[in-house]
């Protein structure tokens, strides 16, 4: 395509949420411009947070012809596409790694179209102007501005369309449940070997046993008060576990049950007592030890933030995945994505599916030795997701079916 130019812009508020809307869709909730404009606004997304908002808007003429979330990163965190030992050796080498370029949404690590296109350019068309706006990145790379640019958690389209540039592509892989028209958690039970659907039964039982009640809401039901209850059992869980309170705040949240509730599922966990009213002069009231953040679209469920105020055994197993495979079931959805990594998520049904990003690096030495790197990485990872698959729980005509 001809006559194209790109703009960067530093919020998402100069492209607009009907300009956004337009391009993007409201299908994939993490690509909504309620969601990243959340992010900026509530302060997770900034400068000061090592983000700084470099969004790319694509001119056809006067149209806007294609969108990018983009972003100046001055560290890896948040990414979920580890690069800590790229950045490590450019130190080593009286190098700098940072800032570099990043196109993904921030601290989602989520499989989607990072790059938007207007529906009606035909394929040779939008191939040109992936191809101009390869060029165009690259181009601010290689001025000395920045180390590298990185696209990630990309879908296969985008990835297949990336593959005319000169750019390192990645593999990884996350974990994810389908729905094969199970009507009912025990027809996703059925479906595997007796050893292991005993030993989900187990998991679930052992967490049934604490007399818990799960309550899932949409968006429209959560109040602020949940809000709250929910983001103190996160920001507890992340104190615990990394010594800092989390990428996100309660004002991220409660603008996204706010600007986007029909995408978004809290699953709130109480613990009631055991003890007969009668019995007791004590709060009889439930108690929440836990909470959970989903979200959902028309076709997928996807599992992830959660926290917990109590320490039970098999409580985040229960929460966190099987609540949600219950809950893709009664709503007949196909896929749930429970989050990054957790190979322990196979026994319990979840697939390995591939994860690609492409890398651009401008220092020729180094984009050598990376492009090595990701070759063997990619053989590994094919080989281990081979093994995975033959780790799956499911009896063999269900896997003959995949």
């Amino acid at each position: 395509m001809d006559e194209l130019s790109f703009r960067l812009v530093d919020s998402i508020e100069q492209i607009g949420q009907q300009t956004w809307a337009a391009i993007v869709g409201t299908t994939m909730p993490f690509m909504r411009y309620e969601f990243l404009s959340a992010l900026e606004s509530s302060g997770a997304v900034s400068a000061k947070t090592g983000w700084k908002v470099q969004h790319l808007q694509v001119m056809h003429q006067q149209d806007v012809v294609a969108l990018m979330p983009l972003y100046e990163k001055y560290h890896s965190y948040g990414e979920y596409v580890f690069d800590w030992a790229w950045a490590e050796a450019y130190e080593r080498n009286g190098l700098e790694y940072y800032p570099k370029l990043v196109n993904a949404v921030p601290f989602t690590p989520v499989i989607a179209s990072k790059l938007a296109i207007a529906k009606h350019l035909d394929d040779e068309q939008q191939q040109q102007l992936v191809t101009a706006l390869v060029n165009f990145i690259t181009g601010k790379v290689s001025s000395g501005q920045y180390s590298g640019w990185h696209s990630l958690f990309i879908t296969p389209q985008l990835l297949a369309q990336y593959q005319s540039s000169a750019l390192i592509a990645r593999l990884g892989t996350q974990f994810h449940w389908c729905n094969r028209d199970y009507h009912h958690f025990d027809d996703f039970l059925a479906a595997m070997t007796s050893r292991k659907r005993k030993n989900i039964r187990k998991e679930r039982q052992c967490v049934a046993k604490h007399n818990l009640s799960f309550v899932m809401l949409a968006g429209e039901q959560i109040t602020p008060n949940d809000w709250q209850a929910f983001y103190h059992c996160y920001m507890h869980t992340y104190l615990k576990r990394s010594g800092h309170s989390g990428y996100l705040n309660q004002a991220f949240f409660q603008t996204l049950g706010r600007t986007m509730p029909e995408n978004v599922r809290l699953l709130m966990v109480y613990q009631h007592s055991d003890k007969p009213v009668e019995d007791s002069s004590e709060n009889t009231e439930p108690e929440l030890i836990a909470a959970a953040l989903f979200f959902v679209s028309d076709t997928h469920l996807y599992g992830r933030y959660w926290g917990a105020l109590k320490e039970i055994d098999g409580l985040h197993f229960e929460t966190c995945y099987y609540q949600g495979i219950d809950y893709a079931i009664n709503q007949n959805l196909q896929v749930f994505d429970a989050g990054a990594q957790g190979e322990h998520k196979v026994l319990r049904g979840f697939e390995p599916v591939a994860m690609h990003s492409v890398h651009y690096i401008e220092h020729q030495a180094f984009s050598t030795a990376i492009e090595d790197f990701c070759g063997q990485e990619r053989h590994n990872m094919a080989q281990y997701m081979s093994q995975l698959d033959e780790l799956l729980p499911y009896r063999e005509p269900a896997k003959e079916s995949d």
